[in-house]
């Protein structure tokens, strides 16, 4: 591509190398539309050379003490922050989200996430039982499953799903798989590692609902919906998606949150001012607007967003994949607007009546992942969380995470949960050991 400025080419990193790929596959700016990076099309040679290179350094990292590695992992922190801000222009080139988003919250929790377990590796105790009539003890260790930081213990292999995915997950070396993304490719994930019987972590979608009753505080729950729902272009998982407001004050929250919405600005990623970004590619922009589409066809209003309002983008951004916040009323229950993940900038809003009636009706989907409920009266807070069923309530806020705590989903949005203690019961191996003295 002559007189074309010259294209970011990534490269593998295998065993504490950087190495380069036989094939690449072009990735676009969201923000623009352009090709600004070459990826590289890995396939089975790179994971065996992965693997190799893991299975090699396993030994000595592992038989480190929990000082060192937390010593590792906090450098790894010390780095991070460091070139935040090189981090942070990467990741919102890469994804399409706003730079304010990438600098304020992607980098530094990918920081306080490595600052935590550098922590929490130091502070767990093993148990022990004594059954003094048989002159026995019993105590349990653990052993690490998965690998860490000098060469080999980290690698990273780019590629597609059929064919650097499939050759990684089916390879009976890698005894235990973490996958964050779609039902159907983890679907196919769990078919084709069962013949291995590897331990699986699956933190899939959602159809999350917002539970908004007539003694909810507006002026907190405004605002916070709006941020539930758009957050990085509603491709969050724990995004909200359905939003059941009683009917008594449902009149006066769709004002308000429409209007809430329209100020929300979409442009592009290194506005300051901008609220939202561009979506991931051309073809989830489009799959996104289809359900709008849909939603017309069955007879809903669109109150903002897509089809309604001009969105104003600069001469060069064009042909980025943007999309306003989109609002949707006088939809049904059984639309696939309301049961089926969108992961994109779109919410229907529908009146309910009752607490029970809501609680069956927020439940009435595939996924079970996460909730907000916004009510002054505690009671009912309670009440309704435990009832909802979903692996993450907030009530009168979202998306406050606390990583002591487990975070995962229900029914068809995951399998297992991550968390201090449910991340190291998932990445070692529990034996329980028998002396008899």
């Amino acid at each position: 591509m002559a007189g074309t400025k010259a294209l970011l080419m990534l490269e593998n990193f295998i065993d504490g190398k950087f190495l380069p790929c036989s094939s690449y596959i072009d990735s676009y700016d969201p923000s623009t539309g352009e090709v600004y990076c070459r990826v590289p099309n890995s396939g089975k040679d790179e994971i065996e050379a992965a693997v190799k290179a893991a299975r090699e350094a396993f030994p000595g990292w592992s038989s480190h003490s929990p000082q060192e590695r937390s010593r590792v992992l906090n450098q790894v922190a010390d780095l991070l922050e460091q070139s935040l801000e090189e981090f942070a222009q990467a990741e919102s080139k890469d994804q399409g989200k706003t730079l304010a988003l990438a600098r304020t919250m992607d980098i530094p929790r990918s920081v306080q996430n490595f600052r935590f377990f550098a922590s929490s590796i130091l502070h767990h105790t093993s148990e022990c039982t004594q059954m003094d009539h048989l002159g026995c003890m019993h105590y349990t260790v653990r052993a690490p499953v998965g690998v860490g930081v000098p060469p080999g213990v980290v690698n990273i292999v780019f590629g597609t799903g059929p064919r650097v995915g499939e050759a990684l997950v089916s390879h009976p070396e890698v005894p235990l798989i973490s996958f964050t993304g779609s039902q159907p490719t983890a679907q196919r994930i769990t078919q084709l590692s069962a013949p291995h019987c590897k331990k699986l972590s699956l933190e899939l979608g959602g159809k999350n609902p917002a539970i908004i009753f007539e003694d909810a505080n507006l002026d907190e729950c405004i605002p916070a919906t709006v941020r539930s729902s758009f957050a990085n272009q509603g491709e969050i998982c724990l995004c909200t998606s359905r939003i059941f407001v009683q009917k008594s004050i449902y009149t006066e929250f769709l004002k308000r949150f429409v209007e809430a919405t329209r100020k929300w600005k979409v442009g592009i990623p290194s506005d300051p001012l901008a609220s939202m970004g561009a979506l991931i590619s051309k073809a989830h922009l489009e799959k996104v607007r289809s359900y709008v589409k849909r939603a017309l066809a069955e007879g809903a209003q669109i109150w903002c967003g897509e089809g309604v309002d001009k969105l104003n983008l600069p001469a060069r951004s064009q042909a980025g994949y943007f999309m306003l916040p989109t609002v949707i009323t006088d939809i049904k229950d059984e639309s696939c607007c309301m049961t089926e993940e969108i992961f994109g900038p779109v919410t229907c809003v529908v009146p309910f009546d009752s607490e029970e009636e809501v609680i069956e009706r927020a439940n009435n989907v595939k996924y079970g992942l996460a909730a907000t409920v916004w009510s002054s009266n505690v009671g009912r807070v309670h009440r309704v969380a435990k009832k909802l069923q979903s692996g993450l309530v907030w009530t009168n806020c979202w998306l406050i995470r606390e990583l002591n705590l487990p975070f995962g989903g229900m029914k068809s949005s995951g399998i297992g949960r991550e968390g201090a203690k449910d991340s190291y019961d998932f990445f070692t191996e529990i034996k329980t050991i028998t002396v008899k003295h």
